[in-house]
């Protein structure tokens, strides 16, 4: 048994947000998320066959759905994503990390 941070060590980040799977198995997904200044690229969408439950540890961030709504979010702030809601990163702060703990798992019936 290893213990591991969220927090440490943060990855040296360039263009791309930062991904890293945590636990895997048939039924759940949990990754840590690691941002900053960056969103999703224009055009394209999340839109998962999996629900996805999302905090967001550090930082600050928006987020973007495709009927027009966004949510603006801070740390601690958590959000439940049904399958198939189409969302996106609209931006995150540049002032500092945001670290994400993302949970994907089977929809709900």
């Amino acid at each position: 048994m290893k213990v591991n941070n969220l927090f440490n060590p943060l990855p040296t980040l360039g263009d791309d947000e930062h991904f890293q799977t945590l636990l895997k198995n048939e039924n759940v997904h949990i990754e840590r998320i690691v941002s900053l200044g960056h969103s999703t690229a224009d055009g394209q969408w999340y839109d998962q066959v999996q629900d996805e439950w999302v905090v967001l540890l550090t930082g600050a961030a928006t987020l973007a759905f495709a009927e027009g709504k966004t949510v603006d979010m801070k740390a601690g702030d958590h959000i439940h994503l049904p399958a198939g809601c189409k969302h996106k990163v609209a931006s995150t702060t540049e002032k500092e990390h945001s670290v994400w703990l993302a949970v994907h798992f089977p929809p709900s019936t």
